[in-house]
């Protein structure tokens, strides 16, 4: 009986002393897994303030919410920033804020690390939004965006104004009347000069969810009639932007709407014509385009509730690398500019209350490989 029950006793400790080991390496994988998902998806990135990235703006004066950014060398060497400048998401007029969200701007003498102060660019009494900037013929600034009002149909929230651009002969001092370019279609990125020195807007529509591209013969003073570009069966909602490749055709990258893939078009006529939207691998807002040093091309996106990324091409658009993370803050609308150094800055913005603009830097090999520049070794 004593023996009976000793070996009972060793079985049910060697049993249990198994079962704990086997529920260890299950936690062990299971927190492996966690960590790694969490990698993937950034939300264990713990990226510091001064070190990692910059704030550039904090408060633009309106609301303390700051988003949308644009960023482009002025002739003078200097950097601009333009951004939405407002109180929340859609900033229509309301009481407090009589003249709704509105655009700004911020200069930068030494290459993104230091701002000066926001100045305001174009202040409508409707919710003005999404600016773009571009420099033209290295002297002429033109800044395209589009508005809001709030809507008179009580079903509504707001309804669209459509596209208008404003420009400057001075460097931003000053800026012309705003002029309304399309009704019916709304911009997200800034102009692109084609290699003829023909500008092209990229456009989209809001109900139809399509690209499409406007072209100026005459340094932005007139436009064309849009060109829609075909999305076949893809759930689109555009925010389209436009590159050259080398072999001179156009690449047009396109949102996916809500989690879908995004899409891309191709032109090998100038723009004229667009071939029926493909889907890329990978789901992605507010696309924009930068071609690096190296020759690479960049696109940078808000990867769908992941955060700020960023997808390389080496083969001039035929493939993309799966997108990289950024920044898990998931405002993104990400612009690039190369600086004086041959590495790259690129801005976004948070989302939420008090959305601020943040700022990295980074450099790109030939192959691809992305290196982030730290502001400090601190």
């Amino acid at each position: 009986m004593i023996q009976i029950s000793t070996v009972l006793f060793k079985t049910k400790k060697g049993n249990t002393m198994r079962r704990f080991i086997t529920l260890s390496i299950c936690l062990c994988l299971f927190f492996a897994i966690v960590l790694l998902i969490a990698y993937v998806y950034g939300e264990n990135t713990s990226l510091k303030e001064g070190k990692d990235y910059l704030v550039i703006c904090r408060d633009g004066g309106v609301g303390a919410y700051e988003a949308f950014p644009d960023i482009c060398r002025i002739p003078d060497g200097r950097l601009l920033c333009v951004f939405y400048d407002g109180y929340t998401h859609v900033s229509l007029p309301n009481e407090e804020h009589p003249k709704g969200g509105r655009i700004s701007g911020i200069f930068s003498s030494d290459e993104g690390k230091t701002w000066g102060e926001p100045f305001v660019i174009y202040d409508s009494f409707y919710d003005d939004r999404d600016p773009s900037i571009t420099v033209i013929d290295g002297k002429k600034l033109i800044c395209n965006f589009f508005s809001l009002k709030p809507a008179e149909n009580q079903n509504e929230r707001w309804e669209g104004l459509g596209t208008w651009i404003i420009c400057s002969e001075d460097w931003g001092k000053t800026w012309s009347e705003s002029k309304q370019i399309f009704p019916e279609y709304y911009c997200s990125s800034p102009i692109r000069t084609l290699p003829d020195g023909t500008l092209i807007m990229s456009l989209y529509g809001r109900e139809q969810g399509n690209g499409a591209v406007s072209f100026s013969n005459d340094k932005g003073l007139t436009w064309s009639k849009p060109i829609d570009v075909p999305i076949g069966d893809l759930k689109l909602d555009s925010e389209p932007d436009v590159c050259v490749l080398k072999n001179q055709n156009l690449f047009m990258a396109q949102r996916g709407r809500s989690s879908e893939p995004m899409g891309f078009s191709l032109s090998a006529d100038g723009g004229r014509t667009w071939s029926i939207s493909k889907p890329l691998n990978f789901p992605g807002h507010c696309p924009y385009l930068h071609r690096a040093p190296s020759g690479v091309l960049l696109m940078g996106i808000r990867y769908p509730k992941n955060g700020t990324y960023m997808s390389v091409s080496t083969d001039e658009a035929a493939t993309w690398c799966e997108p990289l993370l950024v920044d898990p803050c998931r405002g993104a609308y990400p612009s690039m500019v190369t600086l004086k150094d041959n590495s790259i800055l690129v801005v976004y913005y948070e989302e939420g209350n008090g959305s601020n603009l943040r700022a990295r830097k980074f450099t790109v090999t030939p192959e691809g490989k992305v290196e982030w520049v730290l502001w400090t070794n601190e």
